[in-house]
């Protein structure tokens, strides 16, 4: 059963916003946020005493000082005020948690029309308040010292799939290491990343550049190096959620089917290879929207580490458990291939401003479904996906998105 057949009613993407990303030092978190906001709100066609109901995607706090950050969005127009605003967190999918709240909130009724942002400011921080701000999404490593704080987490995943699978192929023909697979995976999307406007990384740095261990790309926490992992951000996205078209700048969007699961926070309760509830997130946003992998033309997902791409491209069924090397090998990721993941360069080369992150890949897909997305255009974009992950598989989020 569709979304539409579910609920009876449409949820459209009518209007959005999008910073750069980056180190954005004449910017506060309330710059960001309101300038966003006042974005989409403009997109849309809708001006602010239209918005019935706000959410805000941001994780931490305390990598910066303000502290209460659910009414920032209000300072765009006193039109806002008395306006519900809420503040949502679960780790790096903080932005694809305000996006659900915000889908719900308009399928049960209580609101026509909802804000969506997403929006974090990290640079300012120390590195050391940076890595203890991610730690927080661990269970075990939560206020616990660290030099390489949330990459040894993902790391820890990589040796395990090495171990298990080697490079991740299981059948001859290919005699790459997993490091040379991971390093392919960082060389697509640092060249995806240069058509994207917004990334904070514009630098087409070659596949030997990444799959080589050097002074310019030390290894971070073995196996991966660092351009292997995606970096530190400031940044903010928006989305306006409607039930019907509202006369914006761009062509409306529509969410065809979403999914959301999270699995157990103790990592010896889980396969650290199989991202299980990711898995079950996609199963449920694929069998709503009523399409299978064939029936999307791209993919924007969580690459917050080159090797979380790589078991993404399984979780989601592109390729068996153990094989998803064949998926960067045999070139069916790249923009000219059956499913392009990651066009706008991922969090690998757009960045990953944690709060924003979820918000940003929907208007990305956004964008290319309403052939608004310059020259990071895809041909033909009729639907495509978005996953967005807290943790390390255990907050999961999709949204499967298509054209009118």
């Amino acid at each position: 059963m569709t979304l539409k057949e579910q609920f009876g009613k449409d949820i459209l993407l009518t209007g959005w916003g999008h910073t750069k990303f980056g180190k954005l030092t004449d910017d506060t978190l309330e710059s960001l946020i309101v300038q966003v906001a006042g974005e989409a709100i403009k997109n849309s066609g809708l001006e602010p005493r239209d918005i019935d109901e706000i959410y805000l995607g941001q994780f931490n706090s305390g990598m910066q000082p303000l502290g209460f950050t659910s009414s920032l969005a209000l300072q765009l127009s006193a039109d806002l005020a008395n306006v519900p605003a809420t503040r949502t967190e679960n780790a790096c999918a903080s932005g694809s948690a305000a996006f659900q709240q915000g889908v719900k909130a308009v399928l049960a009724g209580t609101a026509r029309n909802v804000l969506v942002i997403g929006a974090e400011k990290m640079t300012d921080a120390g590195a050391d308040v940076v890595g203890a701000g991610l730690l927080g999404a661990s269970y075990e490593m939560a206020g616990k010292p660290s030099t390489t704080g949330f990459t040894g987490l993902f790391a820890e995943v990589a040796k395990h799939y090495g171990k298990r699978y080697g490079a991740g192929i299981s059948r001859p023909g290919f005699e790459e290491g997993l490091g040379d697979v991971l390093g392919s995976i960082a060389a697509k999307n640092h060249r995806n990343g240069m058509d994207n406007p917004y990334a904070q990384m514009h630098r087409d740095f070659g596949e030997e550049f990444c799959r080589t261990i050097s002074e310019k790309n030390p290894m971070v926490a073995e196996p991966l190096r660092r351009t292997d992992c995606s970096p530190v951000s400031d940044g903010a996205a928006a989305v306006v959620l409607s039930t019907s078209a509202t006369g914006g700048a761009t062509a409306p969007v529509r969410l065809a089917g979403f999914g959301h699961a999270n699995d157990f926070f103790p990592a010896e309760k889980r396969d650290p290879t199989e991202f299980a509830a990711t898995r079950a997130s996609w199963e449920r946003a694929l069998t709503m929207a009523g399409v299978g992998l064939d029936g999307l033309d791209f993919a924007e997902v969580h690459d917050c580490f080159t090797i979380a791409e790589l078991i993404m491209y399984e979780a989601m069924g592109l390729t068996p458990r153990g094989e998803g090397a064949r998926a960067i090998q045999e070139g069916w990721v790249y923009k000219d291939g059956k499913l392009p993941v990651n066009v706008s360069g991922g969090l690998k080369a757009k960045g990953h401003p944690v709060g924003a992150t979820g918000v940003s890949q929907h208007v990305i897909a956004a964008m290319q479904l309403s052939g608004t997305a310059g020259s990071m255009q895809l041909p033909a974009a009729r639907r495509g996906v978005v996953q967005n992950m807290g943790g390390v598989g255990i907050a999961n989020y999709v949204s499967v998105l298509e054209a009118l």
